[in-house]
């Protein structure tokens, strides 16, 4: 027996089952992700999750190249030796009605258009897709000399399919940022005619009349008083209603626009009067407003325009799929059974599909706020019922957790091993501690309100322009003021920003490994809120550098880090693989009178016993006051972190779960604390007051 035949001839065999069986794979798979990308895609900006991160972006890349690959397979579709030419004929007829179901998985899915906000600014690259894929879709078509039984539900597939890769390319072009700010710059405003005004005044001066310009400043809105303001709580449907109209103006600051001292004065009028639950829910609906926006095609299918699209793609499929199955059932003898029941998957697919997206459509803030504004009533009363029961008040509408980095436990548990010397030869050292060493926690309703009060402190303190942007460049300054221990504290807020957020991260673990607190409820309270926004501003200067301002900080933690495990290797003779508050204890043992610049010069940048020192000054205060003081100026500083970050970032951070940073850069600008107010005054209305002799 020819063993090397036999391998042969079963090669062939299958090479042969592969080669009729691919682009049935292939168009399969493709189906496959555009479910995928549909249920999946929307929970990412409310899950932090590395790993539904990687899946999406893997299935958003290979949702687009595998239904171009089957495009391109089936245009290069050829008679096979030894197959009978008329029966490929037939498979490729039927095979070729695939060509507009691809062009429709192009068009992708509504909870998805962008991974990412660059992807936006690739439009016009989209565009020429499109118009390339529709051109190859028809050719394919044509090539296979389609019969009167594939021709009608083919050209109404055609539809759906070029229906759906436009929205998507509009959409993206909708997103991008220039096309974002060109949307809602407003209309040019010349002001009053100064030259018309002036020529009026010399006519009149010239004429011998007495003349005299009386300049009235418009009527600005009084400083709220915030402390004199009650909370209320209000229905949900006020919420939603509030959040869709403050989303219309405060989008503007995605694409660094300014607001006026009117929107500012409306903002904060109805945000004084809410509790802090329900401020915070009216700014997560409407960052996820912004993120349907900056992702999905929200833009565009809550339009007239693109509801109409919507019923057009739904009616032409199902009646596609109709003349498909009903009115000509002797398909089944002349085409092959297996091709047949796959275009039955992917008519059901395409339709099961539109009908869900339309669903999530109807049932979304976007269409709420629409009938409201179109007065239907019943309608939005039934649509508001459905949200209630799908989106809940109760559920956050972003991950509500913030990332966590300890400065001494990693320190203490990072060891110079093959495997790390490995990692860092192929740069992957830097990620893998970010899987390794960083968490994270919920964001306590607490630590919330404190923010809140704070900023609403704050406010009640503005009396002018100058006045908020000066809050708004506080990082501790304030805080430690108002307490009173400026001169003894102040030195560690006036150094770089990222020199502060070690100092102070390193002396509050420093002084929660010295206390101990289990006894009291309220400062351990105080000691969980101060921690957790230690842990997360040191998150940002490690692995979120963007976000902060302009430093050295990750040069500066990295000298920290090195002078922090030499001292511990050093204690290693004493204590056996030190836990945190050894290695605690072990810092707050160095005699530190001495400044350690004066002593080591300034060639490292580490802060590692200027922390000691701030730490020592804290405990020197009796623990009540310490904890307030710790957790104040963690606020302000989390605070200034917000409002300085750019724009741009804060958007980027909305499809990766949301970011506690960009919660909180809402919040000031609804309150009125930050610089984002630039129009300080209206219109001056002049009058030209004529006295008669």
């Amino acid at each position: 027996m020819d063993t090397n035949g036999t391998h042969i001839v079963s090669l062939e065999r299958l090479l042969a089952v592969w080669n009729e069986w691919e682009i049935r794979m292939l168009v399969l798979t493709s189906l496959a992700l555009q479910v995928f990308l549909l249920f999946f895609a929307g929970i990412r900006k409310r899950n932090v999750s590395a790993v539904l991160s990687l899946l999406l972006w893997l299935a958003y890349l290979l949702a687009d190249s595998i239904a171009i690959y089957a495009l391109g397979y089936l245009s290069q579709a050829r008679v096979p030796k030894g197959v009978d030419a008329q029966s490929f004929m037939l498979t490729h007829r039927i095979q070729a009605l695939w060509a507009p179901f691809l062009l429709l998985h192009l068009g992708g899915q509504d909870t998805i258009t962008a991974f990412s906000i660059e992807d936006n600014e690739l439009w016009k690259r989209h565009l020429l897709s499109l118009l390339s894929q529709v051109a190859l879709a028809a050719y394919v078509f044509s090539k296979s000399r389609p019969g009167a039984d594939i021709l009608a539900p083919s050209l109404l597939m055609f539809l759906s399919g070029i229906v759906k890769y436009g929205e998507r390319t509009w959409a993206l072009k909708c997103a991008s940022m220039d096309n974002l700010r060109s949307s809602m710059v407003t209309t040019p405003d010349p002001g009053p005619n100064y030259a018309k005004f002036m020529e009026e005044y010399r006519f009149t001066r010239e004429a011998g009349l007495q003349a005299e310009i009386v300049i009235e400043q418009e009527r600005r809105a009084d400083v709220i008083a915030a402390v004199d303001i009650a909370e209320e709580s209000v229905p949900y449907t006020t919420v939603i209603t509030d959040a869709g109209r403050f989303f219309v103006i405060f989008r503007r600051l995605f694409v660094n626009l300014i607001l006026s001292f009117q929107e500012r004065t409306r903002s904060q009028a109805t945000f004084l009067r809410l509790t802090p639950e329900q401020e915070y829910k009216i700014i997560e609906i409407e960052l996820s407003l912004m993120y349907d926006t900056l992702h999905s095609k929200a833009a565009v299918i809550h339009t007239w325009y693109g509801r109409l699209f919507r019923c057009l793609t739904l009616l032409s499929t199902s009646t596609a799929c109709l003349l498909f199955n009903v009115l000509d059932k002797g398909k089944y003898q002349s085409y092959n059974r297996i091709d047949v029941c796959i275009t039955n998957m992917l008519f059901g697919g395409a339709l099961c599909l539109e009908a869900y997206a339309i669903g999530v459509m109807i049932i979304s803030y976007w269409t709420y706020a629409a009938l409201q504004g179109c007065n239907c009533q019943s309608l939005s009363n039934l649509v508001f019922r459905s949200i209630k029961y799908f989106r809940p008040q109760s559920r956050p509408k972003w991950s509500n957790l913030m990332a966590q980095h300890n400065f001494i436990s990693f320190c203490v548990l990072d060891k110079p091993t093959m495997f790390a010397k490995a990692l860092s030869l192929l740069g992957l050292k830097r990620h893998w501690d970010s899987w390794l060493y960083i968490r994270h926690v919920q964001v306590s309703p607490e630590l919330k309100i404190l923010v809140f009060r704070e900023l609403k402190d704050k406010t009640v303190s503005i009396v002018d322009a100058e006045s908020y942007r000066k809050f708004s460049n506080h990082r501790g300054q304030w805080a430690l003021q108002c307490k009173g221990y400026y001169k003894e504290l102040g030195w560690s807020v006036e150094v770089e920003f990222d020199e502060s957020i070690l100092l102070w991260h390193i002396a509050t673990d420093l002084c929660f490994h010295s206390d101990d607190l289990k006894d009291d409820i309220k400062i351990a309270q105080y000691v969980e809120i101060s921690r957790a926004v230690s842990n997360y501003m040191l998150f940002l200067l490690v692995a979120r550098p963007f976000m902060l301002t302009a430093g050295i900080g990750q040069i500066r933690y990295g000298d920290t880090c090195a002078e922090a495990k030499n001292f511990f290797e050093r204690g290693m003779n004493v204590v056996t693989q030190p836990d945190d508050k050894a290695a605690a204890r072990m810092l707050l043992d160095v005699n530190a009178e001495i400044a350690p610049k004066d002593v080591k010069g300034d060639r490292s940048k580490s802060v590692l016993f200027d922390a000691c020192r701030l730490a020592k000054s804290l405990l020197e205060l009796q623990p009540h006051r310490r904890w307030r003081v710790i957790r104040v100026v963690w606020v302000e500083m989390l605070c200034y972190a917000a409002s300085k970050c750019r724009s741009n970032f804060h958007a980027k951070q909305l499809s990766s779960g949301g970011e506690l940073l960009t919660i909180v850069w809402f919040l000031m600008a609804h309150l009125g604390v930050g610089e984002q107010y630039r129009i300080e005054a209206g219109h001056a209305r002049a009058k030209l007051i004529i006295e008669k002799n």
